[in-house]
C-alpha cells in the first residue's frame, strides 16, 4: 500500500501522464488499489482530473510567478505547483495556508526536499499577486479570432492547435459551449446488464436516494450525477454497466439481428459487444476480438459479468484477418486520438498533438481495408471513433470508398432505441454526436455496405 498522501499521489500521477507512461483511467484504477478509503480516492481523482482540465489556465497564471519557463521546472515541482494552484483557484474547501503546507510536504515526499522553499515562495507570490494575474476575458462579437483563441485556449484551458481547428469548423459560441462541457466533471451514463429494464433500475436508484434519469437519446440508457456510482449499494451496482451514451448510439448503428454473423473487431472493453448481443436476441453468430492481452482480459471479464458466452479471439484488425467474406456486419470501433471524449479523459488534451492524427488515420485506413475483406456481399461495416476530427472520420471513410469500390456509404440509422433527432445524422449520412448540440461526447459513425447480394 502506498505511503504517499492523496495530494502527493496526484502529483505522481501527473508526472507519469506527462511522461506518457500511463493514462488517467489507469491512474484511477491504481488509486482503487492503493487507497482503500473512498474519500482519499475521490480527492486524488478530483486533484488529478481537475488540474488536467484547467492546466492551460493554471499555467498561464503560474508562468507569471516564475523566473524561468514552466518547462524548465523539474517534473515533480511542476506537478506540485499546478495542483496547488488548482486548489487555490478552483476549490474552496481547504484554507490557503493548508494548501501551501501540503504542497511543501508533497515536494518532500516526491524526493525533492531542496525544492520545498522554492515551492513555498512561488505559491506565496501567487497569493500576493493573484488579483493582477487575470486571464483573457470573453471576447465580444466583434473580436478577432486571435482574441477568441486566447480566451478559449487560456481561460477555458484547451490546446491552441485544437481550438484553431474547431474555430475553423464551428461558431465561437459552439466552441465555447464545447470547452465548458469538457471542463465539467462528467455525469455517469450507464445501461442495464440485462436482468432489469432501464425504467426498473431508475426506480430502484431513486429509491436508494440516487438522482437517476433516463438517457438523453438512448431509451435504454441511464444517467446519474458525477460521483454517484461510488454511493450505490453493491447489488444495485452489479446490475449496471458504465457506458457513454454516444458510444451506445454507435453500437445501435450496427442493427445486428438474430441469425446474422457479426464481428466486433476492436471489442474491448466490451460495452458495444453486449449491445450487439442483445440486438441479436442472444443468439449465436457474434465474435468479439481485440489485439493486446490486457485488452482481451478486460473484454473477457466484462462479458463474463453480463453472462455473455461468445467466442473471443486475439487478432489485429490492421493485419490480414483469418476469415473469408462471411460476416453480415463488422463493427470497427477503431483506435483513435480520443479527442471527442475530453470531458472524461482530460489528459488527452495535453498528450495528443496535431501530428498524431495522420498516424491514427493511417492505421484506421488499414483496418477498414482488412475488415472489408471479411464482409459478405450485401453486408456492412460500421466504422466508428470517439474522435472529433475529420482526419480520422470523414477523410478515412472517403479514402476507403475511393480505394475499395465494392463498398458504398449508406445513411446512418441507429434504430428505434435512439430517439429521433434530426441533428444526429448529417446530409451525407454520417452520424455525429456533439457536446454543444446533444450534451454528449463527440462520437462518429458511418455505415458502409458491400454492393451485391449474398
Amino acid at each position: 500500500m502506498t505511503t504517499l498522501s492523496s495530494r502527493a499521489a496526484a502529483a505522481q500521477a501527473l508526472i507519469a501522464l506527462e511522461r506518457g507512461h500511463t493514462t488517467l483511467a489507469a491512474e484511477i484504477d491504481r488509486a482503487r488499489r492503493d487507497f482503500p478509503d473512498e474519500r482519499d480516492r475521490a480527492l486524488l481523482l478530483e486533484l488529478t482530473a481537475g488540474t488536467l482540465r484547467w492546466r492551460g489556465a493554471i499555467d498561464s497564471r503560474l508562468a507569471r510567478c516564475l523566473d524561468r519557463p514552466i518547462a524548465a521546472l523539474d517534473a515533480p515541482v511542476r506537478a506540485v505547483l499546478r495542483i496547488a494552484i488548482y486548489q487555490l483557484d478552483y476549490l474552496d474547501r481547504v484554507p490557503a495556508h493548508a494548501i501551501l503546507d501540503e504542497a511543501v510536504e508533497s515536494a518532500r515526499a516526491l524526493n525533492h526536499p531542496a525544492a520545498a522553499g522554492f515551492v513555498n515562495g512561488v505559491l506565496r507570490t501567487f497569493l500576493r499577486t493573484r488579483a493582477t494575474l487575470g486571464l483573457p476575458p470573453r471576447p465580444d462579437a466583434a473580436a478577432s479570432q486571435t482574441a477568441q483563441r486566447n480566451y478559449l485556449s487560456e481561460t477555458l484551458s484547451h490546446p491552441e492547435w485544437l481550438i484553431e481547428r474547431w474555430l475553423s469548423r464551428f461558431t465561437f459560441d459552439e466552441v465555447e459551449t464545447w470547452c465548458r462541457f469538457n471542463n465539467r466533471a462528467p455525469g455517469i451514463a450507464l445501461r442495464s446488464r440485462g436482468r432489469l429494464t432501464a425504467s426498473e433500475l431508475i426506480a430502484d436508484l431513486r429509491a436508494a436516494g440516487i438522482d437517476a434519469e433516463p438517457g438523453a437519446l438512448v431509451s435504454s440508457a441511464i444517467r446519474m450525477p458525477a460521483g454517484a456510482l461510488g454511493r450505490l449499494p453493491a447489488p444495485l451496482r452489479d446490475e449496471l454497466v458504465p457506458h457513454e451514451e454516444g458510444s451506445q448510439i454507435v453500437a445501435h448503428l450496427a442493427r445486428a439481428a438474430a441469425g446474422e454473423r457479426v464481428l466486433d473487431a476492436c471489442a474491448s472493453p466490451g460495452g458495444k459487444t453486449a449491445i450487439l448481443y442483445s440486438q441479436m436476441s442472444r443468439s449465436a453468430g457474434l465474435i468479439a476480438a481485440d489485439r493486446r492481452p490486457r485488452r482481451l482480459r478486460l473484454l473477457r471479464s466484462t462479458l463474463q459479468k453480463s453472462a455473455i458466452d461468445i467466442p473471443i479471439v486475439a487478432l489485429d484488425a490492421a493485419e490480414a484477418l483469418p476469415f473469408g467474406p462471411v460476416f453480415d456486419c463488422v463493427l470497427l470501433d477503431a483506435p483513435c486520438s480520443g479527442l471527442g471524449t475530453l470531458s472524461r479523459d482530460p489528459d488527452v488534451k495535453w498528450s495528443r498533438t496535431e501530428s498524431d492524427l495522420a498516424a491514427f488515420a493511417a492505421v484506421q485506413r488499414r483496418m477498414l481495408a482488412r475488415v472489408g475483406d471479411a464482409v459478405r456481399p450485401g453486408g456492412r461495416i460500421v466504422y466508428a471513433t470517439c474522435s472529433s476530427e475529420p482526419d480520422e472520420n470523414e477523410a478515412v471513410v472517403e479514402a476507403f470508398l475511393e480505394a475499395d469500390r465494392r463498398f458504398e456509404l449508406r445513411a446512418s440509422d441507429p434504430g428505434p432505441e435512439v430517439a429521433a433527432h434530426d441533428s444526429l445524422v448529417d446530409a451525407r449520412g454520417f452520424l455525429r454526436t456533439w457536446p454543444f448540440r446533444h450534451g454528449l461526447d463527440a462520437f462518429f459513425g458511418a455505415v458502409l455496405v458491400r454492393r451485391g447480394l449474398a
